[in-house]
């Protein structure tokens, strides 16, 4: 039940509506509240519309709708700045309501909301007429569509008869000269049968032997056929079989070649830094320096502890990507939504992509940025900055599986260092063999 409060004791205000508020009429109502709610100040409107001020009338409808109705059925206060708002923009209409009358080529939903907002006299009579309208019309509308619907499967119906009765007379027809063809069949069958009896006294002996001679004739051609047959299926599955095999020899040759590469640089560059972290001297192990001593200088255990990094430190980053051939991967939205949300997704992409760009000056590292195409309306226009190589997941390819392709092509050895906070995406990067990092690091690390 619908009740309403305020109001002097000559309008509307203390009749109540029994029944729920026709769906027609409350559409109708909300696009009213819309059409009023941006000439209102933030402080008339109520507490829990304020946050929609802003929005665009579709938006508002979309996102506001519900609360806007329930403003307007319990905030007398609301329901009159909103029926001001009416009045200026349709007073015919609305001086037409308070003289109790309506005008003659008003939609009769325009009118019950009108008059839901308003609340003259007799308001409620005008919501419930407006109710039974509409309820009418979708009984009509719906008589129509089962008539025209009727109407269609008689069409159909006779349609299939028509064609089942065209479809029986060829199968007759045709039926009736199968019948002539065998007919004429038998008769020639008996013509031969009789030219075969004659002749069977004179030529029975020869018959016997020509019959013998054509059955053993007849199965070496069989058998050389089917041999030749079965030859040619065998031939044909061994060149399909050697090109296959040829195919993939030159594929899978030129990809492990790429792996095998990729690795061997990775283990050079990794021995030369490792020569250089480690400082070695250019000359071998001498046998007195396998002698177990304390020398000076030596880092203990207690030093490394106190040299160790938080997870969260953007210096851990840096030390991953010092390493040798390494790749970092970057889950573009991920990061972006993580560091600075209500940006654009265009100028989140612009940011995050000018940042790696600069790291990868700054580190020569391999850099692949991933963003998920299922939230692209249309195609990017973006030039990839310098260092940085930009991908889009495939219609129906999420992002994250698309950096697990990438985590999985890369020869197993080789440093790739993947950026997001998606836990399934760290664990399975993880699972594969790449370093995950949170997406907080590397933003820490870009400011």
């Amino acid at each position: 039940m619908v009740e309403t409060h305020g109001g002097g004791p000559g309008d509307g205000a203390a009749e109540v509506l029994d029944r729920p508020l026709p769906d027609g009429v409350r559409r109708r109502v909300v696009q009213i509240v819309s059409d009023g709610f941006g000439s209102l100040t933030l402080g008339e409107l109520p507490a829990q519309l304020r946050q929609y001020a802003r929005f665009a009338p579709n938006r508002r409808i979309k996102f506001a709708g519900n609360a806007m109705a329930a403003a307007v059925e319990t905030d007398p206060l609301f329901r009159q700045r909103i029926g001001e708002k009416f009045r200026d923009a349709q007073s015919e209409l609305a001086d037409a309501l308070d003289a109790g009358s309506a005008l003659p080529a008003a939609d009769p939903l325009d009118v019950a909301a009108a008059a839901y907002v308003l609340r003259p006299h007799g308001w409620v009579k005008l919501v419930t007429a407006a109710g039974e309208e509409a309820q009418r019309a979708d009984a009509e509308r719906a008589d129509e569509e089962s008539r025209a619907e009727l109407e269609r499967l008689h069409e159909e119906l006779s349609r299939a008869r028509e064609h089942t009765r065209t479809e029986t007379e060829r199968l007759r027809g045709e039926l009736d000269a199968a019948k002539r063809e065998t007919e004429s069949l038998h008769r020639k069958l008996r013509s031969a049968l009789s030219d075969v009896k004659r002749g069977e006294a004179a030529l029975r002996k020869v018959q016997a032997e020509l019959d013998a001679v054509r059955a053993e004739g007849q199965t070496q051609v069989s058998a050389a056929e089917s041999e030749t047959r079965r030859l040619k299926a065998r031939l044909g599955e061994a060149e399909a079989a050697l090109e296959a095999t040829r195919r993939a020899a030159r594929e899978g040759r030129s990809v492990e070649d790429m792996r095998v590469r990729l690795l061997l640089d990775t283990l050079l560059d990794a021995t030369q830094g490792l020569r250089r972290e480690l400082a070695l001297p250019p000359v071998s192990v001498r046998p007195a320096e396998t002698v177990d001593a304390v020398e000076p200088g030596r880092m203990t255990p207690k030093d490394i502890a106190n040299r160790a990094l938080s997870e969260n430190d953007p210096a851990i980053l840096d030390q991953l990507l010092a390493l040798p051939q390494a790749h970092l991967v970057v889950d573009g939205y991920n990061v972006t939504k993580t560091g600075y949300p209500q940006m654009p997704l265009e100028k989140q992409r612009l940011r995050l992509l000018g940042q790696l760009s600069q790291l990868a000056a700054q580190t020569g590292a391999e850099m692949t940025c991933v963003f998920d195409g299922a939230e692209l309306v249309a195609p990017v226009l973006l030039a990839p900055p310098r260092g940085v190589r930009v991908l889009f997941s495939k219609p129906g390819v999420t992002a994250d599986e698309l950096i697990r392709q990438l985590v999985r092509a890369e020869p197993p050895g080789r440093p790739v260092i993947v950026v997001s906070t998606d836990r399934e995406v760290a664990d399975g990067v993880a699972r594969a063999g790449a370093r995950p990092v949170a997406s907080v690091v590397l933003l820490k690390r870009l400011s």
